[in-house]
């Protein structure tokens, strides 16, 4: 940062907190001070110094000073590093993960002729129907940006698995997994999923323990409760019947996943743009 004037403290009461907020010109929060504790935090490493001079000035004309050698280490929590242009999840596009196996293991001419020809069912087949049903899912999730929701798409953690879509919102945050079974029927049980009759898949299981991995996440860099929802969303099924009665996992088709837009309540505006600003932030999740 340059000079301190190119940074405006506000001061924010809510929910029993008592804050004060370093924000660039256009609104971004680059960190926040506690008015009780003094305790400071850098959202933004390139700030550092800046948000420190600036938040413990004002915190010292509100309550007794702060101590100097004090407000630096005021904050444990981890910081990301400058978000660069290779570490913005929020290029992505739906599928991401998925087209890119597709390009680097995906089958030759050949190979699809003679599994067509056999009509023998292939892992790529399988590659191909799940990134049209993560594409119909973003292309509704994309919907929702006009209501205050930010959607990031194909975010990779460890061990070569992907979250397919993240969707970051007043409503809180919804980790959302996409199946796609064209012209099949599926069925919800309280822990298990049936398509067509078939064996139990664990897809609520799966879900629930995705969106415990993205609270892990988020909540490591933020200093506040940061909710996660799990979600299934079901594309091209002929139908979808919900029979649970204890299910933590909200199940949707495609076009109805608008039901999410209107939440709010959860997070503030400023919360969301943190975890947003977390979210889209490659590194944050190599661990995950």
């Amino acid at each position: 940062m340059g000079d301190l004037v190119e940074l405006h403290v506000t001061r924010w009461k809510r929910y029993g907190h008592d804050r004060l907020y370093a924000n660039l010109p256009d609104g971004t929060s680059v960190g926040w001070a506690d008015v009780r504790t003094g305790d400071i935090t850098v959202l933004r490493a390139e700030c550092r110094d800046d948000v420190i001079a600036v938040l413990t000035k004002h915190l010292q004309s509100l309550t007794e000073p702060v101590s100097p050698d004090r407000a630096p280490e005021a904050q444990a929590r981890p910081m990301l590093p400058p978000l660069t242009p290779a570490d913005d999840l929020a290029v992505n596009l739906p599928g991401k993960s998925l087209r890119d196996l597709l390009d680097e293991s995906g089958p030759g001419l050949m190979e699809r002729v003679v599994s067509r020809l056999l009509r023998r069912p292939s892992e790529w087949n399988s590659w191909r129907k799940g990134l049209a049903g993560e594409r119909r899912v973003g292309a509704e999730l994309s919907r929702l940006g006009r209501h205050g929701w930010h959607v990031l798409h194909s975010i990779p953690l460890a061990n070569k698995v992907d979250i397919d879509h993240l969707l970051i919102g007043p409503g809180g945050v919804f980790s959302i997994n996409t199946k796609h079974h064209h012209k099949r029927a599926v069925w919800v049980g309280d822990d298990s999923v049936k398509v067509d009759h078939g064996k139990p898949a664990p897809y609520a299981r799966k879900s629930r323990a995705e969106a415990k991995r993205v609270v892990q996440v988020l909540e490591r860099y933020c200093d506040f409760p940061v909710p996660v929802e799990p979600v299934l969303v079901f594309v091209g099924v002929t139908e979808l019947k919900v029979v649970a009665t204890q299910l933590s996992v909200r199940v949707y088709q495609e076009r109805q996943v608008a039901a999410l837009a209107p939440l709010s309540g959860v997070l503030t505006a400023d919360q969301v743009e943190q975890v947003y600003s977390v979210a889209r932030h490659r590194r944050a999740w190599a661990q995950a």
